[in-house]
């Protein structure tokens, strides 16, 4: 029923509508009046056979004739009656079988159907419209982003090229605006010019389009584009796109960054001013199987342990919490002391360390990108290749990673770390269920390209696992909300707050945040210097800035009890 106005304004308005309700209604009057001559002609032969009825029972007799009914209460008995009758009866079958429901549809149920879908995907935004993302097109990273936005009270339309996809997408509860990509009245009739970004995650020829002609009706909104290739960055950006990225080259780069192979210490992922976030495989180091309180890493390095992973899952850190080789630690700190963690726990990791080449399967764009990554820094690899086209030199192996024979060539009994790259995720299940099997020591890196396989990879044996949407859409997410760091790791949020009012004077340890929301304070922000790791003794000033770090519901948590 709220999309009645809207059909009703859309029939008032369209041409088409109109004609053909001018049609219908010319249809229908013609029946009209074929139905008022056949009972006046039935009065006529009646009177000729010297019967006689009321007006009512010649409509009466029309009607179930012309309908085919034909109760046979009344009937003629003369030649002349017949051959009328079998008139009325072809006439009946002609107009309102046949004729009348094709036009009730053609011309009022069809019509009717197309202003309903209409109402479900507008063609534009209203006026007051603003601060809103303009998304163009829907995959993983859209669906993604789409769940942030909502997250974080952000309005989103998605333009759909036409209305079939559209309706489709409103059926799913995605907001929908019908359009051409092309056409600067598109982004006109969605309020561009008010909008808090525009993302172009198109094919790069589309997204130069949408840059082009969105800069000719603004120039201020940030535009946000992906490119494949890259000679495409150069163009877009100088199409107006405002960002440029290549998230299968950050995702294929992330991934090299994470091998045991490549990085000996701890892996920045994020930066909060001078406050550093990284993270830190467990593996090989002499943390295994000691708890935080045992391992002495606030004492020995000064950085402190704001969170674990543990297969996917991430956990606050305990006391009592117990490091395995499959533990990626989080570290919070400066980069002094993240460089006296490195120099403390790197030596051992360094020891374990083989001239094995590290395994990558799949020479795709992510695939070229590890191995890009790891040639810079001069760490030894392979990559098993089943296209022909995508090999490119000696350290390319063309066959399956199925095959034991090519990855036994490939190094895979002795690789420190085997890379799982291909854009199939029940491929890279397979895939680390089968190198699981083979090398139970192994570290497993893994692409996912939907969030819904992350915790089925981990499952199969993956170490580590990254989300090609969630990367994309944290990105994208970070320029919207600058004073938010959303890490790679989904779900875990850096984020900074005033200090309220009820905390004020309090020592961080008697303010017992982490215990009341799950959010851990990394770092107090004084008179514009920022307290990196403070002591719990610390005494928290009105005016103070908080860091803290968490899951979205631990920043949930704390919002709902501090604002």
């Amino acid at each position: 029923m709220k999309f009645l106005p809207s059909q009703i304004l859309y029939f008032t308005r369209s041409r088409t509508t109109k004609r053909n309700f001018k049609l219908l209604f010319k249809f229908l009057f013609v029946l009209t009046m074929l139905v008022v001559i056949y009972s006046v002609l039935f009065h006529f032969i009646m009177l000729l056979e010297k019967k006689e009825f009321s007006w009512i029972t010649g409509f009466y007799w029309t009607l179930t004739v012309m309908s085919t009914l034909g109760f046979g209460d009344i009937t003629f008995t003369s030649d002349l009656g017949k051959a009328f009758t079998l008139t009325v009866l072809i006439s009946g079958i002609v107009f309102l079988l046949v004729m009348l429901p094709f036009t009730f549809i053609q011309f009022f149920y069809a019509p009717w159907l197309e202003a309903q879908a209409r109402a479900k995907t507008p063609r534009e935004l209203p006026e007051s419209t603003t601060g809103h993302v303009i998304l163009t097109s829907f995959d993983p990273i859209t669906i993604n982003l789409v769940e942030k936005l909502k997250k974080y009270d952000y309005k989103y339309a998605i333009i759909a090229t036409d209305l079939q996809r559209a309706l489709e997408l409103y059926d799913l509860n995605f907001k929908v605006v019908v359009g051409d990509l092309g056409d600067p009245e598109t982004y006109k009739r969605l309020r561009v010019q008010n909008a808090a970004m525009l993302v172009a995650n198109n094919d790069d020829m589309a997204n130069t389009n949408i840059s082009f002609t969105v800069r000719e009706i603004s120039e201020k909104v940030p535009i946000v584009t992906n490119a494949d290739a890259d000679d495409s960055i150069d163009i877009l950006q100088l199409a107006g796109s405002t960002y440029v990225f290549q998230f299968m080259k950050m995702l294929g780069e992330s991934l090299a960054r994470r091998t045991l192979g490549m990085s000996m210490g701890a892996n920045v992922i994020g930066r909060f001013d001078q406050l550093l976030i990284a993270e830190a495989p467990a593996m090989r180091t002499p943390l295994e199987g000691k708890t935080l309180i045992q391992s002495n890493l606030r004492e020995k390095t000064g950085v402190t342990v704001v969170g674990l992973w543990e297969r996917g899952r991430f956990k606050m850190p305990q006391p009592q919490t117990r490091i395995d080789s499959t533990t990626v630690l989080v570290l919070a700190g400066s980069a002094e002391q993240l460089k006296k963690y490195d120099e403390v726990f790197s030596i051992y990791r360094a020891y374990h360390t083989t001239d094995a080449p590290v395994l990558i399967l799949g020479g795709g764009r992510v695939g070229r990108a590890a191995a890009h990554i790891l040639e810079e820094r001069q760490i030894a690899y392979k990559v098993v290749e089943k296209n022909p086209k995508f090999i490119q030199n000696n350290k390319y192996i063309q066959g399956s990673a199925a095959d034991l024979d090519i990855l036994s060539r490939a190094g895979i009994r002795e690789a420190p770390s085997v890379i799982i790259t291909t854009h199939n995720d029940s491929m890279n299940i397979y895939l680390t269920i089968y190198c699981r099997q083979l090398r139970s020591d192994i570290q497993i890196v893994s692409r996912a390209n939907l969030d819904a396989n992350i915790s089925k990879l981990h499952r199969a044996g993956a170490d580590l696992v990254m989300s090609h949407a969630s990367m994309g859409a944290n990105t994208i997410i970070n320029l919207l909300k600058p004073n938010k760091i959303l890490m790679f790791a989904e779900g875990l949020n850096i984020f900074r707050v005033p200090v309220h009012s009820s905390l004020a004077d309090k020592s961080l340890a008697e303010s017992q945040i982490r215990k009341q929301t799950g959010c851990s304070v990394i770092a107090i922000g004084k008179e514009n210097k920022l307290n990196i790791n403070p002591e719990p003794s610390i005494l928290l000033g009105k005016d103070d800035e908080m860091v803290l770090i968490g899951t979205s519901d631990a920043e949930k948590r704390l919002m709902d009890i501090y604002q």
